[in-house]
């Protein structure tokens, strides 16, 4: 039995700030261990189930984050920033399950610490067929399109309520409950740990009756930029149109979830050059 693991940091339990989870600022080194540890503690979890085999794919900031020589379980793991299909590189159909560990809510999402949707100084808000969309559900299209359930999330409320309308049979691990943007009350990083344990061990013992994503096709992706230049300028790509009624969003329908989200991802890269 094979495990996706697609681990962001925002989520971490006692995460609160950016200067903890970006290098070079005095707190990452200390930060980026709680998220090797809940990442672990996810591998744990599933392997006590019956989990044999795991990819663990570092899908935050410069992709980066963790220790090859500290991943339990022997995991497999994808680093590096220049990934075509980003935060859900390496899934394919041959995975059993997909985990999200370390996820945060979107950008509209609150209360939601750290929250924000890919590029939070180019998108504003994504909704996928009229519901509002993080990282999560906007990732759960690469799930689909694979074929492979999620099972897992971990973080805060709000990122396991957002994900809950695309993925209702992924177990939450609620590791700290949001404040604001920039405040949570966390677990402490024992009992998170813990949390996440038992709830991937739940989420794989469940996957006999675990279903793939509910996102009816053609689904469609309605992206609301920071502006309207941004939003014409991501129009560029193929399979992007303009929302007639509001000039700063844009939208992406299809019938193929890996293309929608292939499509978006190509959205993200282009803005995230321009914004930056």
């Amino acid at each position: 039995m094979r495990i996706f693991v697609s681990s962001d940091m925002e989520g971490t339990a006692g995460v609160v700030d950016w200067s903890q989870c970006r290098p070079g600022q005095e707190e990452y080194a200390h930060y980026r261990t709680l998220l090797l540890e809940e990442v672990n503690a996810a591998i744990e979890g599933a392997a006590q189930a019956g989990a044999t085999g795991f990819l663990v794919n570092d899908s935050h900031g410069a992709m980066a984050n963790l220790r090859p020589d500290a991943l339990a379980g022997r995991a497999r793991y994808l680093s590096g920033r220049h990934k075509p299909l980003y935060m859900m590189q390496g899934l394919d159909a041959s995975f059993d399950g997909v985990f999200f560990v370390s996820y945060h809510g979107s950008m509209q999402g609150s209360p939601a610490t750290l929250s924000h949707t890919y590029n939070p100084l180019a998108i504003s808000e994504v909704r996928l067929n009229g519901v509002v969309a993080g990282e999560s559900g906007i990732n759960a299209l690469a799930a689909l399109g694979h074929g492979v359930p999620v099972l897992l999330v971990t973080g805060d409320e709000t990122t396991a309520r957002e994900l809950e309308p695309f993925c209702p049979d992924a177990v939450p691990a609620v590791v700290k409950s949001s404040l604001s943007r920039f405040s949570a009350d966390s677990m402490h990083p024992l009992d998170a740990r813990d949390a996440i344990r038992a709830a991937a061990r739940r989420a794989v013992e469940s996957l006999p009756g675990a279903g793939l994503p509910r996102i009816e096709l053609p689904a469609t992706l309605a992206v609301r930029m920071r502006n309207p230049d941004l939003a014409e300028m991501a129009t560029w790509v193929a399979g992007v149109e303009p929302d007639p009624a509001d000039p700063a969003a844009v939208t992406i329908t299809g019938d193929d979830p890996l293309r929608l989200y292939r499509t978006f991802i190509t959205v993200v890269l282009l803005t995230r050059a321009i914004a930056e």
